[in-house]
């Protein structure tokens, strides 16, 4: 619990004088105000985030928290508990959609097992096991609190240590069979919208197991009665061990002041329980993109985040925060490559050419 404690006491507010200094000088670079669109408020934003008026990507990291879930007996998920272990292989041996998505965009991959049921030993995979899969949260809490305290302490443990290696930007992915049924446990819960809204098709169920599937959700927060205003209370009765481990990502991202790129659904809910336990980590998040899980939106609004790409895409493992990722480095480049008006020797829109800045 400490390192969890000292975690979100570290989270500060965004750097105002950095902030300010980026906004002047989007102002001045050679185009009209406002024509890059959110590659300038989220240039500001890296400003901001990382507490100089110059933001700079360079090393980028995705780290892929992977769990399994007791649910799965209640017949949620069109694949059997068998596939996260497997995935997780596939991840290592640098086959899964993460991976090419990675390389595309030049991020490298983390892959850390908090909690595979199976037994984990690939050269690749960090093992920080808590325990192996959830409890099934439809008969009982899925883990006990402090079980979720260790989920979210080897996330931060995990983003510390590649940001002290070099890391500008983290990326957040997940792998657990069943893990959209205690993301949207987690969602209903800590926004209080009705199931209906919160529980989507997952890895493609038909329509008669989807209603099971929010019938098992509703059992578990009744059963279970989290607490909506302690997100801790949240993840452990409903939670799930990887989701807890990404919420860990992005507090340690924001306590070392580095942006921290969200993926999809799962990835939201652990940035739902972030924000619960730290409002200030809020700041550090950046959307990737708009799953087409239909809770995933409802996520993206309670927490205030806009989406950087609309691409239906649903498979999770950090691959929307792999795609995302070129698109921050972009706006870092634009502020700080970019040429002003005075540099190049532009005119401005009143037709008088300014005086080159010193030394351009």
């Amino acid at each position: 619990m400490d390192i969890l404690n000292s975690t979100i006491s570290s989270v500060k507010p965004l750097d105002e004088t950095a902030i300010q200094a980026a906004r002047e000088r989007q102002d001045q670079l050679t185009k009209p105000q406002g024509s890059l669109g959110v590659l300038e408020s989220l240039s500001v934003q890296l400003a901001g985030i990382q507490g100089r008026a110059l933001p700079v990507i360079g090393k980028k990291v995705i780290i892929v928290m992977a769990g399994d879930h007791g649910v799965v007996a209640e017949g949620v998920s069109a694949f059997p508990q068998e596939v996260t272990p497997q995935m997780v292989a596939n991840f290592a041996a640098g086959g899964a959609g993460i991976n090419v998505l990675a390389r595309h965009s030049g991020c490298e991959v983390r892959v850390v097992d908090v909690g595979v049921a199976a037994p984990v030993e690939i050269d690749g995979v960090l093992s920080r096991k808590v325990r192996p899969g959830t409890a099934n949260i439809a008969a009982g809490p899925a883990m006990s609190r402090e079980e979720a305290v260790a989920c979210l302490e080897a996330g931060i443990e995990a983003a510390a240590a590649e940001i002290a290696a070099g890391a500008d930007l983290i990326g957040t992915g997940d792998m657990g069979i069943g893990n959209t049924t205690p993301s949207s446990a987690i969602l209903a819960v800590l926004s209080g919208v009705q199931l209906q809204h919160a529980v989507g098709r997952g890895t493609g169920i038909g329509a008669e197991a989807l209603a099971h599937k929010r019938e098992v959700i509703r059992r578990a927060i009744e059963i279970n009665s989290p607490d909506p205003g302690d997100g801790l209370d949240v993840l452990a009765k409903v939670g799930g061990l990887e989701i807890g481990g990404l919420a860990g990502v992005i507090l340690g991202a924001a306590a070392g002041r580095a942006p921290v790129v969200i993926d999809g659904f799962i990835s939201t809910a652990a940035a739902m329980v972030a924000a619960n336990l730290c409002p200030a980590s809020k700041q550090y998040m950046i959307a990737s993109h708009a799953s087409v899980e239909p809770g995933h939106q409802l996520m993206l609004d309670e927490l205030g985040l806009k989406p950087m790409l609309f691409m239906d895409m649903r498979l999770g493992e950090g691959t929307g925060a792999a795609l995302a990722a070129s698109l921050v480095e972009a706006a870092a480049k634009v502020l700080t490559q970019m040429a002003t008006f005075a540099e190049a020797g532009v005119a401005e829109k009143n037709g008088e050419a300014p005086a080159k800045e010193a030394g351009a």
